[in-house]
């Protein structure tokens, strides 16, 4: 009787995870069943996934099989192929160098190329350390260091470590002009976009008119039809146009009442325009330029290197990735993989190396698919399984830590600032939001007060509610996850 009383004893706590775990999913299956019979839900489709990360098991399924758009989330696929293939250490560089010779009167009798690395901070306006003014006067610096106060010659820019296409083929039409589908170039700056200012009329259905653009000096040639909305209504401006070409036309409202109100748009050739106002820069800071800016097609041989300037680690890059879940950061780590592994950063290349990536984990890509690095494209879908099958074998790997760094803290910071802003005590979430129309998408850690975690995926895909109602019905599944073993 009492080894079979001490058999039962020793085989309950073995079950009594699962155990545990079973009663503790019964919140997040009601949460889902009443979701989905809400209004606005009940002809889209709701997917949901929760892994014990230790065990690598799923502890809660529905629907977790099928293939959906999940935006923003596919952003997970492309940082974390990042720290494997680059290291949290990698920094991208842009060259700067000379052709030519520097007589005694500081004349280079020749040209500057700055070439391009891919890097997605250079000249960003967010940061100091980023800024074009900070990125400018470095590269004066260096100039002057090399004896130059005069060019007789051009600053050549060479952007050919990424292909030609700036935007996927996919992306679409209403999203490229805009800040956010902005594209990529192997020489980026000033992330891209450019600023308009709008100056609302005194009421309500007026023309709005354009103040000014910055940064200044940029050729765009815009055509303006947008009006004055309602006060408070914010960024109601689309931006049409493609790159390559400066014209731009902007349509829709920005709201009554705020002088200068500011909106971001795509800038059409951030390279050219780089050294265009780099070019400005140096005549208006001690070094006369004596012709216009070129791109260079054809490096000279015999060049002389000024300048490496170095990126901030790609740890740090990859955190901004996903904490503001930047598409232009996404797009140039997805290039720069190509580049890396294949000699030339394409789309095309960089999807190759993210499913060798995923594949090299162990992981069956079925029914998934990376097209590009932000999750732009309504091409990108994958499986909530799947995204637990990631973020589980994820956690095993080496640079986990750091990766779990780069992604919004729930009521903390970044995207998920605003999300569960009351947890549990000792309960933390890590969660990469996505959002597009008729997709909503969150997947990430929940670590529990116990020590236990878990890798879960949420994604919502033709909902006809809007974007703020179906986040609050997802939070309340997300809430349910978070407790598990509360």
């Amino acid at each position: 009787m009492k080894r079979n009383r001490l058999k039962l004893l020793v085989a309950a706590a073995l079950l009594c995870p699962t155990i545990v775990e079973a009663q503790s999913t019964k919140g997040i299956e009601q949460a889902v069943g009443k979701v989905e019979r809400e209004e606005g839900m009940e002809h889209g489709v709701l997917a949901v996934s929760v892994y014990n990360v230790e065990t690598n098991k799923a502890i809660y399924e529905h629907n977790a099989g099928l293939s959906l758009t999940t935006a923003s989330v596919s952003k997970l696929f492309t940082t974390g192929a990042g720290f494997a293939q680059l290291g949290g250490d990698f920094r991208f560089t842009t060259r700067v160098v000379m052709h030519g010779t520097v007589d005694r009167e500081g004349v280079l009798h020749g040209d500057v190329y700055l070439i391009g690395g891919g890097d997605p901070m250079l000249g960003s306006y967010r940061y100091r350390q980023t800024h074009p003014d900070t990125l400018f006067a470095a590269l004066t610096r260096a100039l002057k260091g090399k004896g130059i106060r005069r060019i007789y010659g051009r600053i050549f820019y060479d952007a050919s470590t990424f292909d030609s296409k700036p935007l996927h083929d996919s992306w679409q039409w209403g999203d490229i002009g805009n800040y956010y589908a902005s594209g990529v170039s192997g020489l980026n700056f000033h992330e891209n976009m450019y600023f308009v200012y709008f100056n609302p009329a005194s009421h309500e259905g007026l023309a709005a008119a354009v103040a000014r653009t910055q940064p200044k000096n940029l050729e765009i040639y815009a055509t303006n039809q947008v009006s004055t909305g309602e006060e408070g209504t914010g960024d109601g401006v689309v931006v049409y146009g493609s790159p390559f070409s400066a014209e731009r036309r902007y349509t829709g409202t920005v709201p009554l009442g705020k002088a200068e109100f500011a909106i971001r748009a795509a800038m059409p050739t951030p390279a050219k325009n780089f050294a265009d106002l780099f070019s400005t820069y140096l005549r208006t800071h001690g070094i006369s330029v004596s012709a216009t800016s070129a791109e260079a097609t054809v490096e000279p041989d015999s060049l002389q290197q000024v300048l490496d300037y170095r990126s901030s680690p790609y740890a740090t890059i990859a955190q901004y990735t996903n904490h503001t879940s930047n598409n232009l950061y996404a797009e140039c780590i997805f290039k720069y993989l190509g580049y890396k592994v294949f000699g030339e950063g394409s789309f095309e290349n960089g999807e190759k190396v993210v499913v060798q990536y995923l594949k090299g984990m162990g992981l069956s890509t079925k029914g998934t698919r990376v097209v590009d690095g932000s999750g732009l494209s309504r091409l990108d879908h994958t499986t909530a399984d799947f995204l637990c099958r990631y973020l589980s074998a994820l956690n095993r790997e080496p640079y986990y830590d750091k990766f779990l760094l780069t992604l919004p803290k729930a009521g903390e910071s970044g995207t998920a600032r605003r999300l569960l802003p009351s947890l549990p005590k000792g309960v933390s979430v890590y969660v990469k939001t996505g959002t597009m129309e008729g997709v909503k998408a969150y997947a990430g850690y929940v670590q529990t007060a116990g020590g236990e975690t878990y890798a879960f995926s949420i994604i919502s895909n033709g909902h006809e509610c809007t974007s703020r109602v179906v986040a609050e019905k997802l939070e309340r599944i997300l809430q349910q996850i978070a407790l598990l073993h509360t």
